[in-house]
């Protein structure tokens, strides 16, 4: 089935104090097409754009964007829509200051999911485009009008850097409390091995006299920590990757969960496990066979 990339179906828009700046818009772009849209201060021009680009909602009338009917998605459907499939070039060049090129480039797609390395790969790439590959180190303050203008092609709206910079907020809030966790996970693990070491004393004592090594008493213990701890990140990653997809599924965003988070995850409850798990595992180590074996 094809359908035109922009379908616009008896299209009004009238604001509130009653100037109604688009009335009964019909129109059609198919894929692979350029338009231009051109008329007089007025005429509604910045409206249509608006509200083609999802910024803004009719009136009246029906909006298909790619075979979106636009009025039957949600805000965050419509967000992610615009970070896939909709392009901004704003009048104003909405540069970040201080922040060279290639990253005010690549911000510009910080809402598709896509890896920092694999946005600042397209970065450089559009840059190169439009001859600015070696201005991609430079600030806006050191680029022209017109190389400011070609660096905006990418860029998010203010309201979008705000939204990026609470989410930023927001994930440094959820890295401190995954620390927190993983603090009281590890508290946690050192109170079972030490419980364990003294419930399993007698166990102790008959692998030593069976000839078990002080090195083989400390890598067991060692090794059920690390286990212990290992199945707890399992468990912990299986869950936050499925509460991170159930809820990305609920508000119909794409559901991203990168690699290095749950290789980081299971990496960080190891090491927490280790740490833990290194005194009960030399305390076990370092009981007498003889003490060990006469505990009742």
């Amino acid at each position: 089935m094809t359908y035109p990339m922009i379908a616009l179906t008896d299209l009004s828009r009238t604001y509130p104090d009653g100037v109604t700046a688009l009335k009964s818009v019909s129109l059609r772009i198919d894929h692979g097409e350029l338009v231009a849209i051109v008329g007089p201060s007025g005429s509604g021009k910045s409206t249509m754009l608006n509200v083609v680009g999802t910024l803004d909602r009719p009136s009246s009338g029906t909006i298909h964007i790619d075979g979106y009917n636009v009025s039957k998605l949600s805000d965050s459907q419509l967000s992610a829509l615009r970070a896939t499939t909709i392009g901004f070039v704003f009048q104003s060049f909405h540069l970040a200051a201080r922040v060279p090129a290639l990253d005010n480039v690549a911000d510009g797609l910080i809402y598709t999911g896509l890896s920092r390395a694999e946005r600042h790969r397209r970065a450089a790439v559009a840059l190169k485009r439009v001859g600015l590959e070696h201005r991609m180190d430079h600030e806006p303050h050191e680029l022209s009008g017109g190389e400011r203008q070609q660096v905006d092609i990418s860029r998010p709206s203010d309201a979008l850097a705000a939204k990026q910079a609470t989410s930023q907020a927001f994930t440094s809030l959820l890295l401190g409390v995954g620390a927190v966790a993983l603090l009281v996970g590890g508290v946690g693990v050192a109170n079972t091995m030490v419980i364990s070491v003294l419930e399993r004393r007698a166990e102790i004592g008959l692998r030593r006299s069976l000839g078990a090594t002080r090195g083989q008493i400390r890598t067991q213990f060692l090794a059920e920590s690390l286990l212990l701890s290992a199945l707890g990140g399992t468990g912990g990653v299986l869950l936050g990757t499925g509460v991170t997809m159930g809820y990305a599924l609920y508000s119909g965003w794409p559901s991203v969960v990168p690699a290095w988070a749950t290789i980081g995850g299971l990496a960080a409850t190891l090491l927490i496990g280790a740490i833990a798990g290194l005194y009960p595992a030399i305390r076990a180590s370092r009981l007498s066979p003889t003490e060990a074996l006469s505990t009742p």
